[in-house]
C-alpha cells in the first residue's frame, strides 16, 4: 500500500490493460489511420521500461503515458505517431533506453518526438542556468520542427495538472506557476481553448484554493437562476432557427472559475457583479464551407430582429480569422434581466477548430491555407526567440510569454497586403515585420497617411506605410518602445554587432588587469563585478570597460582579493551587499539575484523547499523579506523564493513577479504559513466615491479613532464631484485591512473602498 493506493498485482494489470484498451478504442472510432500494431508494440514497450516504477500517488506508472496517449487522441485528435510517441514520451528520461533504442524499434519520426519530449540536464544561459527556461527553449525548437511535439506536450501537462493533488505544496506552486506562465498560453496560441481554459482552473484550484471554492460554490448556488434566464433568453432564438430550417446545436457556455476570478481582481468586484458570467453558443451544421459565412450573417440577422445589439461589441472572426484559426461570429446583445449577454456563432468546422485548435486544420485541409500559413509565421517568430535568446532566463522567459499570450491587430500595407502583429505594436514592430533592413533603417512612418514617429501605437484597420534613411543607424532606446520578439531580437543583434569590438577590447582589458593583480576570473568573480558596477551580463561588464564607464583600479582589486583596509574594507562590505542581493535586468526592473549559487558561507540554516516554511517575527526580527513588487502583509496568499544568500523573499501568489520566478526558477519556490506576530504592516488602500465638505475628516476620523489603525499617509483628489483617495495603514494582518474597507464603505458618499 502507498499513499493509500493498494491494489494486486493482477488487479493492476486488469486497470492497465483496460486503460490501453480505452486508448485504442478511441483511436479506432476516428478518421485516422488504423495502424494498431505499431500502438500495441508501443504500448508493451513503454509497460516493461516502466514495469515496478510508481508515481507519488502509489499507481503503476504506466498509467501516466496512457493517459496522455488518450489526451492527446481523444481531446487534442492526433494519429497513431503521437499516440506512439505519448505513449514511449517518459522512457528515454526515466529508464536506461535511449533515443537510438526508439529509432531503432519505431522508427525516426517517433524517436525525434520523444527526443523533444525528454528533459535536458545542459544550459544556454551559462552562469545564469535556469533548467525550465532551458527546457521551454528545447521543446519549442523541435516544436517549430514538428508542431505535435508540443501538443503531446500540452496533454502531458494536462495529465499532470489533472492529478497534482497527490504533490507536495511547493512542487504545486512551480507546477501550477509554470502552467499559467508557459502553458495556458501557449495552448490559447494553438488554439487549443478546452485545454487552455482547464490548465487555468487547475492552475487556480491549486494556488488560490479559498477563492476557487468560494467561486464554484456562488456558480453552484446560481446555477437554477442562470438556467432560468438563460431558458427565457433562448426560446425566440431557437423557434427563429427552427423556422430557418437550421441543424444547429445552442446551448450556454459558463465563464471558467479563473476568468472569473481575474475579472473580479481586476475591476475590483464582487462575485455579483460579475454579469457576464455565461455565452450563449450556437454550433450549426454545414457541408459547404463556401455556405457557412452567409449562413452566419443570416443567424446574426435573426438574434438582431429580436433584441437590441451592442454597436461596439461585435466580432467578425470569419472574415478575418485568429492568428491561431480561430473563426466566430460574436455579437452581444441585451438579455431579458436588462444584462449583456455574448452570443458565439460557429460552424460545426469552426467550432472543432476553436476547441482542437491546429490539430483539427489537418482533419479539414486540402492544401496548404490560410491558418497553416499564420501557424508558420508564428512558428518563425517562435524560432526567432530561441535562436537568439535574451542574456537571463528571466527575459528570456519574459519575451517568449508576451508573444505567446499578446492579443492581436491585422493592419496593411499600402497594397492592401494584411499583417497580424500583437496589440500594443508600433510602427518599428511593423517594419521589423515586414522586413529587418526596413527596421534597421526606419526613421519614421505614415499611419492612415499621416506622419508619425516610430513609437507609434498601432490599431486594427491602420494603413501603415514606413519611411527609411540610408542614414539612420539601430538605437539602444528603441528596445522600450519594441513589442514584438521579432523587432526586439533583430535590434539586439545589430546592435550586438556594433557592440562586439568594444565588447572584445573591454575583455582583454579586465583579463589583463586581472593577470596584473594575480586574479582567478572565474564565476564567482564575474558575479561579484556584475552586481558593483550594475552589469546585466558579462557582455554588459565588457562593453562598459571598454567605452571606459569603468575603470578597474587598486580598489577593485583589493575588494576581490578580500584584503583590503579601512575606507576600502567598507567597500568590499557595500560591494558584497550589493551583488548578494539584487541583480540588474536588461529591462532596468530590479528582482531577486537569480543566480543558481547559493552562499553557504552566512550561517543561514539552508531552507527546505519540500517542507512549508513558517514566517515568523519576532524581538529578532523577521525570518523573511518582503517583494517591493507586492508588499503581502499576513493572511494574504503567499509563496517564498530563496534568494542567493539563503533568505527567504515574500511575493503575493498572484504577483507578476513570482509568477516568471515559478516559471524559471521553480526549484527554488518554498511554501508558506504565517505564524502570529504582533508586528505591522504597511498597506495600500484606494478609496473612491461621490465628494461632499467633509468627508476627508470623517475617513481620517474613522480610520484613526473608532477603528485604532495607524494611518501613515493619505493623498486625496477630486474632479468635479468624484473623489479619489489613496491611504497608508499599519496593519497586523489582512483581516484588519477587509474590515476597514468594508467599515469604510458604510460613510456617506464612499462607493468603494479596496486594498491595491
Amino acid at each position: 500500500m502507498v499513499d493509500g493506493y493498494n491494489k494486486t498485482a493482477a488487479e493492476e494489470d486488469r486497470i492497465i490493460e483496460a486503460a490501453f484498451k480505452d486508448v485504442l478504442n478511441g483511436y479506432l472510432a476516428s478518421n485516422h489511420r488504423k495502424k494498431v500494431e505499431m500502438i500495441e508494440r508501443a504500448f508493451r514497450f513503454a509497460k516493461a521500461a516502466h514495469a515496478g516504477v510508481r508515481r507519488r500517488s502509489g499507481e503503476p506508472y504506466i498509467l501516466h503515458p496512457i493517459a496522455v496517449a488518450k489526451i492527446a487522441s481523444q481531446e487534442i485528435g492526433l494519429g497513431s505517431t503521437s499516440i506512439c510517441a505519448a505513449l514511449l514520451h517518459d522512457v528515454v528520461e526515466d529508464t536506461d533506453y535511449t533515443t537510438e533504442d526508439i529509432r531503432l524499434q519505431f522508427g525516426d519520426k517517433i524517436a525525434q518526438l520523444v527526443e523533444g519530449l525528454t528533459k535536458i540536464s545542459g544550459g544556454i544561459f551559462g552562469d545564469k542556468a535556469s533548467l525550465q527556461a532551458e527546457n521551454y527553449r528545447k521543446l519549442l525548437l523541435t516544436m517549430s520542427e514538428d508542431i505535435r511535439v508540443v501538443l503531446i506536450k500540452m496533454a502531458d501537462r494536462l495529465h499532470n495538472m489533472r492529478t497534482l493533488g497527490s504533490m507536495t505544496p511547493a512542487k504545486q506552486y512551480k507546477i501550477a506557476g509554470e502552467t499559467l506562465y508557459i502553458y495556458a498560453p501557449l495552448a490559447h496560441r494553438l488554439g487549443l481553448f478546452a485545454i487552455k481554459t482547464e490548465l487555468e482552473d487547475l492552475a487556480f484550484k491549486y494556488e488560490h484554493p479559498k477563492a476557487w471554492e468560494d467561486i464554484t460554490e456562488k456558480i453552484r448556488e446560481s446555477e437554477a437562476r442562470r438556467a432560468e434566464i438563460y431558458s427565457d433568453f433562448s426560446a425566440p432564438i431557437k423557434e427563429k432557427l427552427d423556422q430557418m430550417g437550421l441543424e444547429y446545436e445552442a446551448k450556454a457556455r459558463l465563464k471558467s472559475c479563473y476568468s472569473i476570478w481575474k475579472k473580479m481582481e481586476a475591476k475590483n468586484i464582487s462575485f455579483d457583479e460579475v454579469y457576464d458570467l455565461y455565452a450563449m453558443r450556437i454550433v450549426f451544421d454545414c457541408d459547404d464551407v463556401a455556405k457557412e459565412k452567409n449562413i452566419c450573417w443570416n443567424i446574426y440577422s435573426a438574434i438582431t430582429d429580436l433584441y437590441r445589439v451592442h454597436p461596439e461589441r461585435t466580432r467578425d472572426w470569419i472574415s478575418v480569422p485568429k492568428a491561431n484559426g480561430y473563426q466566430a461570429l460574436h455579437l452581444t446583445v441585451m438579455g431579458p434581466d436588462g444584462n449583456w449577454i455574448e452570443v458565439q456563432i460557429r460552424s460545426r468546422r469552426m467550432d472543432e477548430i476553436a476547441e482542437k485548435g491546429f490539430a483539427a486544420h489537418w482533419k479539414y485541409k486540402i492544401g496548404e491555407g490560410e491558418e497553416e500559413s499564420e501557424l508558420t509565421t508564428w512558428l518563425r517568430t517562435i524560432k526567432d526567440i530561441l535562436d537568439n535568446p535574451e542574456p537571463s532566463a528571466i527575459d528570456f522567459l519574459d519575451t517568449l510569454q508576451l508573444n505567446l499570450f499578446a492579443a492581436e491587430i491585422v493592419v496593411f500595407t499600402p497594397t492592401g497586403e494584411l499583417v497580424t502583429l500583437p496589440a500594443g505594436s508600433t510602427v518599428l514592430d511593423f517594419a521589423f515585420n515586414l522586413h529587418t533592413e526596413l527596421g534597421l533603417h526606419c526613421i519614421a512612418g505614415k499611419v492612415n497617411h499621416k506622419l508619425v514617429p516610430l513609437s507609434h501605437v498601432l490599431s486594427s484597420g491602420d494603413q501603415v506605410e514606413v519611411i527609411t534613411s540610408k542614414t539612420q543607424e539601430p538605437q539602444e532606446q528603441w528596445v522600450t518602445f519594441l513589442k514584438t520578439a521579432r523587432a526586439k531580437t533583430r535590434l539586439r543583434q545589430a546592435l550586438r554587432r556594433a557592440r562586439q569590438p568594444i565588447i572584445q577590447e573591454g575583455r582583454r582589458i579586465l583579463v589583463e588587469f586581472m593577470e596584473e593583480n594575480g586574479i582567478l576570473l572565474d564565476n564567482g568573480v564575474y558575479t561579484k563585478l556584475m552586481g558593483h558596477f550594475d552589469a546585466a551580463s558579462r557582455d554588459d561588464l565588457a562593453y562598459k570597460i571598454g567605452v571606459g564607464d569603468i575603470v578597474l583600479g587598486d580598489a577593485t582589486a583589493n575588494a576581490l582579493r578580500g584584503n583590503a583596509e579601512g575606507g576600502e574594507r567598507r567597500l568590499l562590505s557595500k560591494f558584497l551587499k550589493a551583488t548578494k542581493n539584487v541583480l540588474t535586468l536588461n529591462t532596468g526592473k530590479k528582482t531577486e539575484n537569480i543566480e543558481p549559487v547559493i552562499d553557504e558561507s552566512n550561517g543561514k540554516p539552508k531552507i527546505n523547499t519540500k517542507e512549508p516554511y513558517t514566517l515568523r517575527y519576532d524581538d529578532h526580527g523577521a525570518n523573511f523579506t518582503i517583494a517591493d513588487c507586492c508588499q503581502p502583509i499576513p493572511g494574504d496568499d503567499v509563496l517564498g523564493f530563496v534568494d542567493d544568500s539563503g533568505s527567504v523573499v515574500i511575493h503575493a501568489l498572484n504577483c507578476p513577479r513570482a509568477l516568471v520566478l515559478k516559471a524559471g526558477y521553480g526549484s527554488r519556490i518554498v511554501s508558506t504559513r504565517w505564524a502570529l506576530t504582533s508586528a505591522k504592516f504597511l498597506a495600500h488602500i484606494k478609496v473612491e466615491g461621490i465628494d461632499r465638505p467633509g468627508i476627508l475628516q470623517e475617513i481620517s476620523g474613522m480610520i484613526a479613532l473608532q477603528l485604532g489603525i495607524d494611518l501613515r499617509k493619505l493623498e486625496i483628489e477630486a474632479i468635479n464631484e468624484v473623489f479619489t483617495c489613496d491611504l497608508w495603514v499599519r496593519v497586523e494582518d489582512v483581516s484588519i485591512v477587509n474590515d476597514m474597507c468594508h467599515t469604510l464603505t458604510h460613510v456617506k458618499g464612499v462607493e468603494k473602498a479596496t486594498r491595491i
